[in-house]
């Protein structure tokens, strides 16, 4: 968004102002018109980073927008170093909270994890403790982790969850699926014991309360002394229960010894607005998640220092070990300044592969399904957007996606297709269809021009609503030639909107996106990789839907040609009147006059040739 004088008056005393600033790092301090701090920041350089925001044709994100157009005057703070001046930025941000940095507020309950009081026990998360006779594990401080605990317990003892009351329901019906995929024992088969249940529950407790690793040391005890006794039914029941917990210790992440103690943070933006996600292991174990809304989106980098100085400055205590899933602007003076605070090390990494990239990816995953709930979106939909801006190198996700598609039989009824992603979702009410006009021979590069320069025609015309919201992001269903045969005619025609082509493989499915100049993999964003593969999907599903419809179409007007005096001129009008061949069989001879404006003689011959057609 670009700022001018006429959003803020101010600007032409504020460049004044700047244009005499000193060169020396330092903390700027913006205020509004009634004297009030709005936003703090550092500069290594304050005469540069001040007159970035004034700059005349400036374009800013909107949060910067916002506050650029607020600012009716600052201060500033010269310091010796930029690491002093972070320092100082800390330090007033906390004092003040002005409006516009990150402020972050975290209002969190109590959970805790039940052992109901009943024959059969269940393992469940609660939000609250009552005198019902169960057993509570907790409280903990997060929801999240207690609800990971026992969805892991559960599936690793292979627990039921269903809503079946035992010892009542046992043998009363049969298995549900959990039972036959080997996520449930399969208490209501009647194959287990009061006792055997209770023992697996108590186990299950013991590996929430202790980790997978005495777990299975325990359970290898009770399989040798049951091998020993000659139990060995029971040692084989305790041998695969062993197996299960070892395979999910390979992949699970709310139990892991070898994870450091570490605070995971993530940021996720859509569009608009972002929010963080921290999840913090202790002990081995994951104790605990908070999420924060942040307000408008802001670039990346600089939003993940802001929001781990700001994150940090209300906490007492800091693990050795804060993992990011975006590297911030420095980490060294970040690294340095969370040092001093803490009086202890402190190491800050961006984890590029095995299992704490895989940490990262799960505080991603929480910070995508957080923003969903405020955008009224899935995790998968925020995740696709934002990884496909990242490939593309846009500076935010986009919001609308125009995609196109051509569709045709030789040179025959040659269509196009056109539909619109808003916010990662169809937005069939945009949708658009073309019919070729100008090209008569098959020539999808030609066919293409043409819809492009019909779609911004009406653009600028501005008379039909569904054309009139500029998009976002064009991909054309189509390869380099595609790409490199629309750009130049986007820019003679002055519409500056990221364009790339969707290639496919030899079984027609979604490859790679291209550049006009080489490809772009998303094999391993596996979110916006589902993305494109649906819009693709989307856009030839309504090409050749269209394509078929006008071919039959033709196929039905070369029939009604057949009678005397129509020709295709008459024929579509009467396709245009009756629309279908049953609304057409339907009318009588008079209706078919009026509408073909033909002979009674023709209209009879007319009615006869559509009675007899099948």
């Amino acid at each position: 968004m670009y700022i001018t004088d006429e959003h803020n008056p101010r600007l032409p005393f504020l460049r004044d102002k700047t244009s005499k600033l000193t060169t020396s790092p330092g903390v700027y301090i913006m205020k509004d018109k009634s004297g009030k701090i709005i936003y703090i920041g550092k500069a290594k350089n304050l005469k540069n980073r001040v007159t970035s925001y004034f700059r005349k044709g400036q374009d800013h994100l909107p949060k910067v927008w916002k506050m650029v157009s607020n600012v009716n005057d600052y201060e500033f703070i010269v310091t010796d170093s930029e690491f002093e001046a972070l320092v100082l930025e800390c330090s007033l941000i906390k004092l003040h909270t002005p409006k516009y940095n990150i402020l972050l507020k975290d209002d969190k309950g109590y959970s805790y994890i039940r052992v109901t009081n009943e024959p059969y026990p269940r393992i469940q998360a609660v939000l609250q403790r009552t005198e019902d006779g169960s057993e509570y594990i907790g409280p903990y401080t997060s929801s999240f982790a207690v609800k990971q605990a026992v969805e892991e317990a559960n599936r690793v003892f292979r627990l039921p969850t269903c809503t079946r009351v035992f010892p009542r329901d046992i043998r009363k019906q049969r298995p549900c699926l959990n039972y036959h995929i080997k996520r449930c024992m399969g208490v209501c088969t009647g194959n287990f014991s009061e006792e055997e249940y209770r023992a697996v529950v108590a186990q299950a407790v013991d590996y929430i309360k202790n980790g997978s690793e005495q777990s299975v040391d325990r359970l290898t005890e009770e399989m040798e002394r049951a091998a020993e006794a000659l139990e060995f039914e029971l040692a084989a029941r305790l041998r695969d229960r062993i197996a299960a917990i070892q395979k999910a210790a390979e992949s699970q992440k709310i139990i892991d010894e070898t994870i450091p103690d570490s605070d995971i943070i993530a940021i996720s933006q859509n569009v608009d607005i972002a929010c963080a996600s921290v999840i913090m292991y202790r002990g081995g174990r994951l104790v605990d998640k908070a999420d924060y809304f942040l307000g408008d989106r802001a670039e990346p980098a600089q939003m993940m220092e802001e929001f781990v100085l700001s994150y940090y400055a209300m906490k007492d205590s800091a693990p050795k070990n804060i993992l990011l899933e975006e590297e911030p602007t420095d980490i060294p003076m970040l690294q340095q300044y969370l040092r001093e605070r803490y009086d202890h090390a402190i190491y800050v990494t961006v984890p590029k592969k095995g299992h704490l990239l895989r940490l990262t990816a799960l505080a991603k995953n929480n910070a995508n399904e957080f923003i969903s709930v405020r955008v009224g979106r899935t995790g998968r939909e925020v995740a696709g957007l934002e990884e496909l801006s990242r490939a593309l190198g846009m500076e935010k996700p986009p919001r609308f996606i125009e995609c196109y598609d051509i569709s045709n039989l030789a040179s025959s009824d040659m269509v196009a297709g056109m539909v619109v992603f808003e916010n990662g979702r169809p937005c069939r009410k945009r949708y658009k269809k073309f019919s070729i006009k100008t090209v008569f021979e098959q020539n999808d590069y030609a066919c293409m021009t043409e819809v492009i320069e019909r779609r911004f025609a009406e653009y600028f015309k501005g008379e039909d609503e569904g054309f009139s919201q500029l998009p976002d992001l064009i991909l054309l269903d189509g390869g380099n030639g595609h790409v490199n045969t629309i750009r130049p005619v986007l820019e003679r025609l002055k519409i500056q909107v990221p364009l790339y082509g969707l290639v496919k493989d030899d079984r027609h499915r979604t490859r790679a996106i291209a550049t006009g100049d080489g490809e772009i993999s998303l094999l391993k964003s596996r979110a916006a990789f589902n993305l494109v593969t649906e819009i693709q999907d989307e856009v030839h599903r309504v090409a050749i839907t269209y394509q078929k419809l006008k071919r039959k179409k033709s196929a039905f007007g070369l029939e009604l040609t057949k009678v005397r005096g129509i020709g295709d001129k008459k024929a579509a009008k009467l396709i245009t009147a009756f629309k279908t061949k049953d609304a057409l069989k339907a009318a009588t001879e008079e209706e078919l006059r009026a509408a073909a404006g033909i002979s009674a003689e023709a209209a009879a011959e007319l009615k006869k040739i559509i009675d007899e057609m099948s």
